[in-house]
């Protein structure tokens, strides 16, 4: 039974998420602010949080920033349907997914079970990496098992488990254009309803992981965009 922590400060919300999860066999704790939120995260182990944007007090971005600094909990935020600017902050910001309001709770449902399954370490994997769980590239080694990124002096980078999946998609499938679908389908995200057709999901944190592994993000050559295509990682990856 995975644990969710739910932060909004709408009772009826936190009311009508914390009926519908348990009904589907999760443990669901709820916060109405920052503190609460901070003060559940001390107290028990929780596998994934459920963040409103907008909060009275701190807002959801400046929490999940400050999340970030120190855990890798997985993070679905909960942004307005009529603000697309939320959606990418939330993803600067660290966040592994999120849904527009209003939802479908079916949605949130099946965002929920995505993510936990990227992050437990029971989503399909390519036979190369159940076998070879480390994959080699430039002056980086990704680490499957652990879901770590680590330098050649062993210094661990930090990625979101967004960052990590999108990161793992590029290095199984080195030299080759990935166009933004494919690379949302590998991250699990294609089926969102509410998504524009131009989604900048990919975009954004393609741009985390250039500033992560790039020595200069602006003229990149670990992951190079190509026009009307999508991208493509360049470098030889070797698996151990």
């Amino acid at each position: 039974m995975s644990h969710l922590l739910i932060v909004d400060d709408d009772d009826d919300i936190r009311s009508l998420l914390t009926e519908f999860f348990q009904r589907h066999s999760h443990a669901v704790t709820v916060a109405e602010n920052g503190a609460a939120m901070f003060a559940a995260l001390e107290k028990q182990p929780i596998d994934l949080l459920i963040l409103d944007v907008m909060l009275q007090g701190e807002d959801g971005f400046s929490l999940c920033r400050q999340l970030r600094a120190t855990s890798r909990i997985p993070v679905i935020m909960l942004t307005a349907m009529s603000d697309y600017t939320d959606r990418v902050v939330g993803l600067e910001v660290g966040a592994d997914d999120y849904v527009i309001k209003p939802f479908d709770q079916r949605e949130l449902l099946a965002r929920v079970k995505a993510v936990l399954r990227r992050t437990s370490g029971t989503a399909v994997a390519p036979p190369l990496s159940e076998t070879r769980p480390m994959l080699c590239f430039g002056k980086w080694r990704l680490d499957i098992t652990r879901r770590e990124l680590l330098s050649e002096d062993e210094t661990l980078v930090f990625l979101s488990s967004g960052e990590f999946d999108l990161l793992l998609a590029f290095a199984e499938h080195p030299q080759r254009i990935l166009t933004r679908d494919q690379l949302l389908d590998a991250r699990g995200l294609s089926y969102a309803p509410y998504d524009d057709p131009y989604d900048r999901t990919i975009d954004v944190q393609v741009s985390r992981l250039r500033r992560k592994l790039e020595d200069d993000p602006k003229n990149p050559s670990v992951i190079r965009t190509i026009r009307n295509g999508g991208y493509i990682f360049m470098p030889k990856v070797m698996r151990r």
